[in-house]
């Protein structure tokens, strides 16, 4: 299934999107407040599944406004480092752990929404990336048991506010300024993705690819990953584990190509979809 949140008429709400048509799940299963918590039950999931296969689609894709896949996940766990390529172009080595960072979830904005170069920076630069979003939530998770805490995948574009970032050694304020890390389009099951090693990802600005990469390139895998974290924090339903972006980035360009207002930058993976977004400067 292919999920999404979304609004309707002033009314926020999930669904299924299948084919250019909307399955509002919310009316169909109104017990499940929201996506997070749908995602938290298989017997839910399964409901939904039939749901899909069987009714009559509520709205149009191109009537609705979507959200953030999750609007308001508990966590954004990001990794830093995590292409071999990546790290090169960077100047650095990948280490014996993952480079870990959090975002906030007042950062996240949806697909077709615009994202805000801030006022106080013009070093503001893209990174395509697969977003992985727990459904089981757990905590000191073995590795060989970790994709089963998986209930699917979307893109995430975690752009960065460079010379925020490297303001310090902790290079966290630079990836949570407000409106710059878009989540979506949605959210493509896991039992439809046979392998995410095998899915390919691509960082077009303006048309042009800047970014390329392989799921089996990782660092660290998603399952060492969801391992790793959860010896420190419990996963939830809902949370986001963004997995890294792969070379190609625009402050390691010669020159430097920074995100400016009229861009077009887009995150495209295979076997999930598009996710894009405008660029405009903050008010």
């Amino acid at each position: 299934m292919k999920l999404i949140s979304y609004q309707h008429n002033g009314r926020a709400t999930f669904g299924a999107v299948v084919g250019d048509q909307v399955v509002d799940l919310a009316r169909h299963l109104p017990e499940v407040p929201d996506l997070a918590r749908l995602l938290a039950s298989s017997v839910q999931l399964a409901r939904a599944a039939q749901v899909v296969a069987s009714a009559k689609a509520d709205h149009a894709l191109s009537e609705v406004r979507l959200d953030p896949v999750i609007p308001a996940p508990g966590k954004i766990i990001c990794v830093g480092i995590n292409y071999v390529a990546h790290a090169e172009e960077a100047g650095r080595q990948v280490g014996q752990h993952p480079v870990i960072f959090q975002r906030f979830a007042e950062t996240l904005l949806a697909h077709d929404a615009p994202l805000v170069r801030p006022a106080v920076s013009e070093e503001f630069d893209f990174e395509a990336e697969l977003a992985v979003v727990i459904g089981k939530g757990g905590s000191h998770i073995a590795p060989e048991h970790a994709m089963e805490h998986v209930a699917g995948y979307t893109c995430f574009n975690d752009a960065s506010v460079r010379d925020w970032q490297f303001h310090t050694h902790q290079y966290g304020m630079g990836k949570t300024f407000r409106s710059t890390g878009a989540l979506g389009p949605w959210l493509v099951t896991a039992d439809e993705i046979a392998d995410y090693r095998q899915l390919q990802i691509r960082g077009i600005l303006n048309g042009e690819q800047m970014q390329e990469g392989s799921l089996s390139e990782l660092a660290f895998d998603i399952p060492h990953l969801i391992s790793y974290v959860s010896q420190a924090l419990d996963w939830n339903p809902g949370d986001i584990l963004a997995t890294g972006t792969p070379s190609g980035i625009g402050f390691k360009r010669k020159p430097p190509v920074f995100l400016k207002p009229g861009d077009v930058f887009e995150v495209v993976i295979s076997q999930i979809g598009t996710l894009s977004n405008p660029v405009i400067d903050e008010i």
